[in-house]
């Protein structure tokens, strides 16, 4: 933004440092019309840290039985002597069995000297394949400004009124929970080399909301032009251009139901170092308040652009154009306990925008 509000005034007063006509030709030229944005890049998965290191042991303290069957490893198998059942299978059982009542509380949870210690894995780093964000077309009033050096090179300042763009989310974002609980009690002396661990946690699904995002888009243009033709004597004038795109992002929305996941998350990402990994699975809210912050970087892109203009007087006109911009921003979200300040979750995703921007508009020399 800061770019915008030094280099276009400069451009601008330039501008008028020079006289208005030389020869055949007007010196300025402005033009305000339709500018239709068509975002072509695809979505890039998002990269996530948590402040869960691997090989963080926790207790896992009271969880419900479907907290702790589900982050149980579905693969993994129980032998006892010459015979092996799926491990989960055999935990389903006993624990709905004759020796339930030893193992749960009488609010059918898993007690916690039965739950014992985890030691949690997979959630310090990971790429959420098959997810991201891409940005959906738009519409705006455009915007441009010429100076003719001569009658066929200018410099051009493309503007306009900074559209609100959706940006709609792509795929299931799951953390890859790992590692190994050690149980105690009757579940250690059943189970003394532990339960393997292994559950997709779901985090938020990101296809499932219309709009995951929106963000006002600033993106002014700065290029050179050659114009084929002569003025005065051809009417029809077709021009190519060259030049650069500065993009800033700003009133940034997260969609309210993407949001509260991700709060979810946080609590979750809490309770682990609260030392109550249960409550993590059965997903309850932590000691901590959470809040999630997001933010674009600025980028810069070059640009081409093949256009024309047609002359219905020597001051009046129209413009046709079709640019493309090789445009791509990294955006970041993160989750924050905001009782004790420490970022919980840091997510990054690159956002492709990549796109063909069609022009039609009326413009004036002088």
């Amino acid at each position: 933004m800061k770019l915008i509000k030094i280099v276009t005034p400069v451009v601008l007063l330039g501008l008028t440092q020079f006289t208005f006509a030389d020869g055949n030709f007007k010196r300025f030229s402005v033009s305000a019309g339709w500018m239709h944005v068509m975002p072509q890049g695809k979505a890039n998965p998002f990269n996530i840290n948590t402040a869960v290191a691997n090989g963080t042991q926790a207790e896992v303290g009271t969880i419900s039985t479907e907290g702790f069957l589900k982050a149980i490893d579905p693969n993994a198998i129980y032998n006892e002597g010459s015979n092996s059942a799926n491990l989960k299978d055999t935990l389903t059982d006993l624990v709905n069995g004759p020796l339930g009542g030893l193992i749960k509380d009488k609010d059918g949870n898993i007690k916690s000297e039965i739950a014992g210690i985890a030691t949690i894995n997979g959630l310090d780093h990971w790429s959420a394949e098959g997810t991201g964000l891409e940005a959906e077309d738009v519409d705006t009033l455009g915007l441009t400004f010429n100076y003719h050096i001569n009658d066929n090179v200018s410099l051009q300042v493309i503007g306009g009124i900074p559209p609100e763009v959706d940006i709609k989310g792509k795929g299931m974002i799951t953390a890859p929970l790992s590692g190994l609980a050690e149980p105690g009690g009757l579940g250690g002396l059943l189970f003394p080399d532990g339960l393997p661990l292994d559950y997709a946690v779901p985090i938020t699904d990101l296809s499932s909301y219309g709009k995951a995002a929106s963000a006002r888009a600033w993106t002014p243009v700065f290029q050179a032009q050659y114009q084929f033709g002569q003025s005065g004597v051809n009417k029809f004038r077709p021009y190519v251009g060259a030049g650069i795109m500065y993009a800033y992002f700003n009133d940034i929305e997260l969609n309210k139901g993407i949001e509260s996941d991700l709060i979810a998350a946080g609590h979750m990402i809490q309770n682990i170092k609260d030392n109550n990994a249960g409550a993590a699975l059965d997903g309850k809210e932590s000691s901590g308040k959470m809040v999630v912050d997001v933010d674009a970087d600025d980028a810069i892109a070059p640009i081409v652009t093949v256009g024309f203009t047609y002359d219905f007087s020597p001051n009046w006109f129209t413009a046709a154009s079709v640019s493309y911009a090789k445009l791509n921003n990294k955006t970041k979200i993160d989750v924050i306990n905001q009782t004790t300040g420490e970022q919980l979750i840091h997510a990054t995703t690159k956002i492709d925008i990549d796109p063909i921007i069609t022009y039609l508009g009326v413009g004036y020399r002088f």
